[in-house]
């Protein structure tokens, strides 16, 4: 049975973490000590979270790194599987 498409990570940033809290990109930007933009890029979808915010995300908003990381693997991974039918490569095998 096909897994449906996991949700971006950033979307859940936005939808669970931001918008309950009422925090807009800029305060939560400052209070995680990353740029706007690169915390509107996240929320939007644009990027991926990356190790270095995965530990700012969950000392921020709780959970663990590993939790968020688990996530973007998911979605990447999704994303990846969905692709592979276009990915060519050499299969090796012992002599």
């Amino acid at each position: 049975m096909a897994m449906d498409n996991p949700p971006h990570p950033g979307g859940i940033v936005k939808r669970q973490c931001l918008e309950p809290l009422g925090l807009t990109v800029t305060r939560a930007a400052e209070g995680l000590g990353v740029t706007r933009q690169a915390l509107s890029e996240l929320v939007n979808e644009r990027t991926g979270i990356s190790v270095e915010m995965a530990i700012r995300l969950s000392k921020a908003f709780g959970s663990t790194p590993e939790t968020w990381l688990g996530m973007q693997m998911a979605h990447d991974l999704w994303q990846a599987r969905n692709r592979a039918s276009q990915i060519t490569v050499e299969r090796f095998a012992a002599a």
